[in-house]
């Protein structure tokens, strides 16, 4: 199918007297890596950076499984405004211990320079055990995503929630897309992220619940079978988070500035608060294909911004432009009630003139045929870029 989106019900989510969300927290935690300021490979010193940023961070920043990568978290924020300046000391201070550490931190899905030799993998209990279960899947693991955490209590809720938000996981995908380059070499896709992470046993779309205790009982089972290390290895594009009360969406590469970091917290919140309009109206949510629904994240992997992507309502395909446009008026209601219209729609605008992050990416490497300049593009950008 191609042309235009179909149409998706809204004003009936917003009837007089219904409660509003305007108050509904957000939080980012976005993973880098760290990258040496002369060759512009990954270096292995994420131990000493993250020393260096708890000074400014406190427990908001950590290592992750590889020693190569850091991970930094906001607090939860009401307002875009606020998570803006946390998103912007988070980066800073990060990039302050990495240069202290003697490298460079950078915001990209993967790896330009780097991926064909084994990670190496942090030694902690926790990723050890993954290494050893996972093996070849950890070894190129060299990928940083960025995880939005919108405040929703209630995990039967958020798992309803979740219904909602699946279809919208492609075009996410697609704005946020910025992984071109891997292990020293043009992937053909604007996030090749994506397709590294797909492989793992439990990833990608999370599957339609019609309630908590389906979900419940599917976790129980895969925990079982052994795909799990443990329920935080739950690695669904959505799901209930295992550690706060919120529901964590996980689709999108880690965006190489912060702005791209707000607008799409931004436009999360605002599928979530039209996912909870429609879960009081006892709407379920489409039950889409699990398998379109991944053609649909490997077609936005592969094209980004440009081509086509998967219709949120009938699995088809449609001009990505138009999904975009669709989501703008899907969630406008919410944006107003949350206050992020204006911010949402000058994002969108500003992101669709400058590109994704693949894009500015591929930009940059044009210029001279050098993926250097790419990953300096990067270490530019990560702590103090915007769109303008």
């Amino acid at each position: 199918m191609t042309g235009d989106v179909m149409a998706l019900p809204t004003g009936d989510a917003f009837e007089p007297g219904h409660a509003t969300h305007a108050g509904m927290t957000m939080g980012v935690e976005e993973e880098y890596l760290l990258v040496d300021p002369v060759s512009h490979r990954v270096v292995s010193g994420a131990g000493d950076a993250v020393r260096h940023a708890e000074a400014a961070l406190g427990d908001m920043v950590t290592t992750e499984l590889g020693q190569c990568q850091v991970e930094a978290q906001t607090p939860p924020c009401t307002e875009a405004a606020e998570l803006r300046r946390q998103i912007g000391r988070m980066r800073a201070s990060v990039a302050d211990a990495a240069g202290a550490a003697g490298a460079s931190a950078i915001a990209c899905g993967t790896a330009p320079l780097d991926g064909a030799a084994p990670l190496r993998v942090t030694g902690l209990p926790r990723y050890l055990s993954q290494s050893d279960t996972y093996r070849g899947l950890v070894a190129e693991h060299f990928i940083c995503a960025v995880h939005v955490h919108i405040g929703i209590p209630d995990p039967e809720r958020a798992v309803l929630v979740s219904n909602h938000l699946r279809p919208w996981i492609p075009v996410l995908s697609a704005l946020m897309a910025n992984s071109p380059y891997f292990a020293g070499r043009d992937t053909g896709y604007a996030s090749w992220r994506r397709m590294l992470w797909g492989r793992w046993p439990v990833s990608g779309p999370p599957p339609y619940f019609p309630s908590l205790e389906d979900h419940d009982r599917l976790v129980d089972a895969l925990s079982d079978s052994g795909a799990l290390v443990d329920r935080r290895s739950l690695f669904w594009d959505i799901r209930p988070s295992t550690r706060y009360p919120t529901l964590e969406v996980r689709v999108a590469d880690v965006p190489m500035t912060a702005e791209e970091s707000v607008l799409f917290a931004t436009l999360v919140r605002g599928l979530a608060v039209t996912a909870l309009h429609a879960v009081a109206r006892g709407d379920p949510g489409p039950p889409l294909s699990p398998d379109l629904l991944r053609a649909g994240c490997w077609r936005a992997a592969r094209d980004g911004l440009h081509g086509q992507c998967m219709d949120p309502v009938t699995g088809g395909v449609t001009e990505t432009g138009a999904v975009v446009d669709a989501l703008e008026r899907h969630i406008g209601p919410a944006l107003e009630e949350t206050g992020d219209r204006r911010l949402a729609g000058t994002g969108l605008r500003r992101l669709r003139a400058a590109g994704t992050g693949a894009d500015r990416q591929r930009a940059a490497f044009r210029r001279r045929g050098r993926l250097t300049d790419v990953v300096h593009l990067l270490a530019a950008q990560t702590p103090a870029g915007d769109l303008g």
